[in-house]
């Protein structure tokens, strides 16, 4: 607890740093907070949203939402 710091997040109980970047600074969003530790080149930077999952996996959509319909079930309400 409290040694760690990246995409993992900073585990020592204050969500409000989470989003640390490699150079210090605290983002406000996920995107910010991605792109800061993306290698350049390497992949596409995030936009302002977040991109759906399933669109990447078409195929498994209708799997991902069977399982996710149980987090959003009465269990967990």
């Amino acid at each position: 607890s409290g040694q760690v710091r990246g995409l993992c997040g900073t585990f020592n109980g204050d969500q409000r740093d989470e989003f640390t970047t490699p150079e210090g600074d605290v983002e406000p969003g996920v995107a910010a907070f991605a792109n800061a530790y993306r290698a350049a080149g390497d992949c596409p930077a995030l936009g302002p949203s977040i991109p759906d999952p399933c669109d990447g996996f078409p195929e498994s959509r209708e799997r991902a939402e069977a399982a996710c319909a149980v987090l959003a079930g009465p269990a967990f309400q």
